[in-house]
């Protein structure tokens, strides 16, 4: 069985599909970008700065199931320049407290409204 997670804490989806969905005890959460949460248009920001609100958004949504960073075992990394993977990771490794998940990080010729950086992550309960 499935539950879709949702809260209005990060944006909403800018297509079909949903923030999250929790499958047993398996949470898969979109790919998400800084988007602002009344306009949903893209915030323009530094990529260290949109990584910081992406893991922001990324926190309310596992809130939103009851869970934190330490219920993640897995990462997407999208980035629009690779050579922003320092910036990035020095964000990201912040958010946790515990031991890193396992993570993939891609570069991409081009993120959904132009983001800089674009995370989605699996977390179990």
């Amino acid at each position: 069985m499935k539950k879709i997670i949702v809260t209005t804490k990060a944006p909403s989806p800018i297509g079909p599909y949903n923030q999250a969905v929790l499958a047993g005890d398996t949470l898969y959460v979109s790919g998400t970008i800084a988007l602002d949460l009344e306009t949903n248009k893209l915030m323009k920001l530094g990529v260290k700065e949109e990584t910081k609100q992406v893991m922001q958004y990324l926190a309310e949504i596992l809130k939103a199931a009851d869970m934190t960073f330490d219920n993640v075992v897995k990462t997407s990394i999208f980035l629009s320049d690779m050579n922003s993977f320092v910036q990035v990771n020095e964000v990201y490794s912040s958010f946790f407290t515990k031991d890193f998940p396992a993570r993939a990080t891609i570069e991409a010729k081009r993120l959904p409204k132009d983001a800089n950086v674009e995370i989605s992550l699996e977390a179990v309960k």
